[in-house]
């Protein structure tokens, strides 16, 4: 299923998102390397429950990328979160969120339930724990460690971009093992375009690993939002230590889904997602209207 994408200037660049629906926003932010299309079959499901909106994060999808003169550094938490935030703006869509994020999309989500906490009716993260929990899974788990060792190779310059594109990009579609051929195709369209595989690479180059400017930095603090995390124990990517320890971080409404699926949680297991999702919802915003 597709979705007319539609187009707002945020920050001088041009952002793509889709729109569905009426009523309270319902916020769908995707990861990497992929699109607002991972949402395709989510949508529908969403629509009945409010105004469903599912940008493509900036250098992400047809959202437009940063220019390559401000280095790999440009894609911080903070300017990913702000052109996020001014997005909603352009779209009057601030109060009352619902908010659903899977790998980048939850650690961005992350940050928006910290610094927007009054304007963010319920969260469901996807496989990334809390900002602090993989923070500390990331250096002291052993486990953890193993499954981030890629993270290293992906921050080399230049020899991740000749390795993701070689032999017709098979080895960036290896990533995308959960979807179909079909799908995989739409996901190269939007990674060979100029700049994308770069812009994608440069998530990681920005935030994992590095000194970030104190301007450039969020707190990730406690949680108070209503929230629940979905992790799939086969997750190649994200630990089990991680994702127990979000629970240290929630001080609010919080749940802990656990599936027998790995990362990509949406292809794999849909039915307990998106019931979850929209169990979530209609929990919250009955709460929200009593």
């Amino acid at each position: 299923m597709f979705f007319e994408k539609h187009f707002k200037v945020v920050n001088g660049k041009r952002l793509a998102y889709i729109e569905e629906g009426h009523g309270d926003p319902i916020v769908l932010l995707h990861g990497n390397p992929t699109s607002s299309y991972l949402w395709r079959n989510v949508i529908p499901e969403l629509t009945a429950s409010g105004r469903v909106i599912a940008p493509d994060l900036i250098g992400q999808g047809d959202s437009e990328k940063l220019s390559v003169s401000e280095g790999p550094g440009r894609y911080t938490f903070e300017v990913a979160y702000e052109y996020l935030v001014g997005l909603l703006s352009e779209l009057d869509a601030e109060q009352n969120v619902v908010l659903v994020g899977h790998d980048w999309g939850s650690a961005i989500g992350w940050a928006v339930v910290t610094l927007q906490t009054e304007k963010v009716l319920s969260w469901t993260a996807m496989s990334v724990p809390h900002m602090k929990a993989f923070s500390y899974a990331y250096n002291q788990d052993k486990d953890q460690r193993e499954k981030s060792r890629y993270i290293g190779f992906f921050k080399l310059p230049f020899i991740p971009e000749l390795y993701f594109s070689w032999n017709k990009y098979s080895n960036l579609k290896d990533i995308w093992k959960e979807s179909s051929p079909k799908q995989k195709n739409i996901y190269l369209n939007i990674f060979q375009q100029r700049g994308a595989l770069k812009a994608a690479l440069n998530w990681y180059r920005a935030n994992i690993g590095v000194t970030v400017e104190a301007e450039d930095q969020i707190a990730f603090d406690d949680v108070t939002v209503p929230s629940q995390l979905i992790w799939g124990n086969r997750d190649m990517a994200l630990g089990r230590t991680g994702a127990e320890l979000t629970g240290n971080y929630m001080k609010g409404p919080y749940s802990f889904i656990e599936l027998n699926a790995g990362h990509w949680l949406i292809q794999e297991s849909f039915p307990e997602v998106s019931s979850a999702i929209i169990e979530h919802i209609k929990k919250h915003t009955e709460k929200k209207n009593k």
